[in-house]
């Protein structure tokens, strides 16, 4: 052992037994005189924690006695000093928090030589705290002053302040969380998970690093305390685990510790920590960085869902618009394209009308004739997606749809005329009545010229001679049948039965010989 460490050690005995021996001594004497009047005045509950103050101090005691004899370990200087800090708070958070309780629930308790008491060991656990942090500036080889009467007083005077302190319940969480406590001393865990059960919190907890991943894996939680210090992973270790994990990243941590290092603070944050607490906790701070740290969660939830909605919404608009528009017009103006505007030489045209549709709304309902016609119409769509074909538009009861836009193909032709044929024997399938509808089709081939129209309302339309010939044969075609142009017949690939009907002199375009499909 060098001499630097070895004065170092001497400085921190002599310390620990000038400073740390009487306040711990007593804490224990007045825990057994308080345990005493607990039992003569039947108090069986406060008996319960005294006793866990009791173990505390004998804990607290022992290890004073080790560090006066000198038994340290064999650790490196700062590793002995943060260890020596930790082992040191972790009896007095014990005993700080039950005498907490204590006095909060002594508001109807009539001793006040209890609430004195209790106040002396409170006091001497706050000396303590003093001193145990004056051990880092041993450790850097600097001067221990006392402290003067008046400070002592006036610290006894703010703890006992703070700590007689009746919490407001109204100053509670509106909505409580779910709270995991992970720490590898049993004293910490019972006393965080009683102070939050309090609160009104739920409280689960986990005495190491595995058993606190296990729980996380079985359940969720709106915000976890986790101590530095543990014995198979330590608190960075499982705070890196966490933010490495996309189902735990947003869950708040608050780190918990005996040490209240600044670099130890630093390196908690840098690692994803929301937030830091030192042992012993003050419970009004306590209160206030956990509900601090559940409302930011229950935020992030809102956040969450928020997007999640969003996201929804945004599927639902693509869907809405994929049913409007052709996949790779969608493309085209997601893409920024403004003008859409393509011309396309090989397309096939079709047109369907019902066939003496105004008598027949004249006798329906509204709502029946909507109905149906949206029978009708859903029936159409989905025969042009089996078929490949593009529906254009309707227009009143009139259905147009095209094939060969806005991808070309060769058999764009049988295409739309087995469109056409399965339409009308979808219709013909339906249960007849006086009502049923029926409808004539009219279908030609050429060139045309596709784009889209409109900023409010999208519409991907075709125009040209194409579509006005098309629309002609519809209308003077044959009910329950399927008419093509002579331009349609030539484009076919596949063998079809057709009829050749006659030479149709259409207004604007002249003789025009057309074919009914068998």
């Amino acid at each position: 052992m060098s001499i630097g460490n070895q004065f170092q050690r001497q400085a921190i005995a002599a310390h620990v037994e000038q400073r740390l021996a009487g306040p711990a001594r007593a804490i224990m004497g007045f825990q057994e005189l308080l345990l005493e009047q607990a039992r003569e005045l039947g108090l069986p509950h406060m008996q319960a924690d005294l006793e866990r103050i009791g173990a505390a101090a004998r804990q607290l005691n022992d290890l004073i006695d080790r560090l006066i004899d000198g038994n340290t370990g064999s650790r490196k200087g700062g590793e002995t000093e943060a260890r020596l800090r930790h082992d040191l708070r972790t009896p007095l958070n014990a005993i700080i928090g039950y005498s907490e309780m204590i006095l909060e629930d002594a508001g109807d308790l009539r001793e006040l030589t209890l609430r004195e008491d209790l106040g002396v060991i409170l006091a001497a656990a706050a000396e303590l705290l003093k001193q145990v942090d004056a051990i880092a500036g041993l450790s850097r080889g600097e001067a221990i002053e006392t402290l003067h009467p008046g400070d002592q007083a006036r610290i006894d005077a703010a703890e006992l302040e703070r700590l007689l302190f009746k919490a407001d319940r109204g100053a509670w969480p509106e909505q409580a969380g779910r709270i995991l406590v992970v720490d590898d001393v049993a004293s910490n865990r019972d006393l965080l998970s009683r102070r939050l059960r309090r609160e009104g919190h739920r409280v689960a907890t986990a005495d190491s690093g595995l058993s606190a991943l296990k729980r996380l894996d079985e359940d969720e939680f709106d915000l976890i305390l986790l101590d530095i210090l543990m014995p198979d992973m330590n608190g960075i270790e499982i705070l890196s685990r966490l933010k490495g994990e996309n189902r735990w990243r947003h869950v708040p941590v608050i780190m918990i510790s005996g040490l209240s290092e600044v670099a130890a603070v630093a390196r908690c944050i840098e690692a994803g920590a929301d937030d830091y607490l030192t042992k012993p906790f003050n419970p009004i701070l306590l209160r206030a960085r956990i509900n601090s740290a559940l409302e930011k969660k229950r935020w992030l939830d809102r956040e969450h869902r928020y997007l999640q909605r969003i996201e929804m919404e945004k599927r639902r608009a693509d869907s809405l618009i994929h049913a409007i528009l052709p996949d790779q017009i969608v493309a085209r103006l997601q893409g920024g394209e403004e003008v859409i505007a393509d011309r396309f030489e090989e397309v096939s045209i079709l047109f369907a009308d019902i066939v003496g549709f105004s008598p027949i709304a004249a006798r329906l309902p509204p709502s029946d004739l909507v109905r149906r016609l949206d029978g009708m119409f859903r029936t159409f769509d989905f025969l042009a997606e089996q078929h490949r074909v593009e529906k254009i538009k309707t227009i009143g009861d009139a259905y147009m749809a095209a094939c060969g836009i806005p991808e070309p193909t060769a058999d764009h032709a049988d295409r739309i005329v087995a469109l056409g044929k399965s339409m009308q024997k979808a219709l013909g399938d339906m249960p007849p009545d006086s009502d049923r509808f029926r409808v004539r089709i009219g279908i030609h081939s050429g060139p045309v010229v596709a784009g889209l129209i409109g900023r409010l309302r999208f519409v991907y339309d075709v125009w040209g001679e194409t579509v006005n010939i098309a629309s002609r044969l519809e209308s003077q075609g044959v009910a329950d049948r399927v008419q093509i142009s002579e331009a349609t017949r030539r484009a076919l690939h596949g063998q079809w039965a057709l009829e050749p009907r006659c030479v149709l002199d259409l207004r604007g375009i002249g003789p025009t010989e057309t074919y009914l499909v068998e």
